[in-house]
């Protein structure tokens, strides 16, 4: 059974562990030292919280003995003594700060970190999942599902990519303003990605829990208050709230998955509606059109149901093929052949998805989910089923699991 301190240890290390992970580290520059400190906290509060009790503050305590436990690594490392002075008076500067644990606040840092996991210097490949794993607290295990790759792939590279950011010195800072716009692109892609995770469910999906988007727009807000006139950074905070808007309508009562166009847009929340419009708009009058921008404005264009009461399908496929020429990925080739199957018919989406090479899309969920519709369409009953089989299996979510099932029987029905 389950105790009041574990349950108090794993809330903290839910909500706290990217805040606390980016304060030690920004202060040692060393990212596997801090995850390391902050582990061993934790296992000291499993320890001593069910005799002692739940303090008032629990990320406070977490902070000091982490801090503390960083401190004793330090010494017992072979380090130059200079070093070692370094990081003892830092985390000294800090306990200052610290003296009233109980009523103790630290900056929230987690944007530095941000921009020293995707810096130039560590490969590319890996900005998003390091950002994940040490900003927002993610498994290697769960990205390495994400980014279709192994466990142990995906944890090499980590410990790689942690490795040197502690050993060429990589700043914990925000980048001087005229070298942000270089930087700018990974950083958003990581923000987006955390986002990604979060709508998929993969934070907890089943109990509603929305951590990984609310700390991925939070990031997104931090970032706009640093470049407010960075079109890009609006047309990502302005997409994620357009998501965010629809997180209700999105189930059913009863938890049954609601595809977007099927939405109840009455249990869509008005007030991100507003703001994502007015972010939208205004990123629109630098005339400096990206990638997040177009995103944004193709939810912009079914947000706009919400008053209309109907789709303008020839306008995704208008901001599809821009979105395609910007930033040619899979998915937006996948959602480009659904809204053509919508605007022109199922045979020509159904030439755009064959088009594609078949070794990327082997294991992708969505494309396998639009197959099958773009085949029940055309009649292909036995090719439609067997393409929403694999889209089922492909699926680790039961509510659409079940949706999709749903489909399958229908179009079994049909050809029975």
């Amino acid at each position: 059974m389950t105790s009041d301190a574990e349950r108090a240890t794993e809330k903290v290390a839910r909500q706290s562990y990217g805040r606390l992970i980016a304060f030690l580290a920004a202060r040692s520059g060393d990212v596997p030292a801090a995850e390391d400190a902050l582990c061993d906290a934790l296992a000291a509060a499993l320890r001593t919280w069910p005799e002692r009790g739940i303090p008032d503050n629990p990320e406070a305590w977490l902070l000091t003995a982490a801090r503390r436990n960083l401190i004793q690594a330090a010494r017992h490392r072979n380090v130059r003594d200079n070093a070692r002075s370094m990081v003892t008076l830092a985390f000294e500067e800090a306990e200052e700060r610290m003296n009233d644990i109980e009523n103790a606040v630290f900056p929230d840092e987690r944007l530095k970190l941000l921009f020293a996991c995707t810096h130039p210097a560590i490969d590319k490949s890996v900005h998003t999942p390091l950002m994940l794993q040490t900003v927002l607290g993610i498994d290697a295990k769960t990205m390495a599902r994400a980014f279709v790759v192994s466990p142990e792939a995906m944890s090499q590279r980590l410990v790689r990519a942690k490795m040197k950011i502690r050993d060429a010195g990589i700043p914990f800072a925000v980048p001087e303003r005229h070298m942000l716009p270089e930087r700018l692109a990974g950083v958003l892609s990581a923000i987006y990605a955390a986002y990604g995770l979060g709508w998929d469910g993969l934070d907890g999906e089943e109990d509603g829990r929305t951590g990984l988007t609310g700390e991925a727009i939070w990031l997104g807000r931090v970032l706009m208050t640093i470049l407010p006139e960075e079109p890009e950074v609006m047309g990502l905070l302005s997409l994620m709230l357009y998501c965010e808007a629809r997180r209700s309508a999105r189930r059913s009562a009863d938890g049954a998955y609601i595809p977007l166009e099927e939405q109840d847009t009455g249990r869509w929340n008005e007030i991100m509606m507003a703001e994502a419009d007015t972010l939208l708009r205004k990123a629109g009058s630098f005339d400096r059109f990206g990638p997040f921008q177009c995103q944004a404005a193709i939810q912009s264009v079914h947000a706009t149901r919400r008053r209309t009461g109907i789709t303008d399908w020839r306008a995704l496929v208008t901001l599809y093929q821009a979105l395609i020429a910007m930033k040619p990925t899979l998915g937006a080739k996948i959602s480009h052949a659904a809204v053509i199957g919508r605007s022109e018919g199922a045979v020509p989406a159904l030439a755009l998805l064959d088009d594609l090479e078949q070794h990327a899309v082997g294991s992708y969920q969505p494309y396998w989910a639009v197959r099958a519709h773009l085949l029940s369409e055309l009649g292909e009953s036995d090719a439609g089923a067997e393409a929403y089989r694999i889209a089922i299996g492909l699926s680790d979510s039961p509510a659409v699991n079940s949706f999709l099932t749903g489909k399958l029987q229908a179009v079994i029905s049909r050809s029975a």
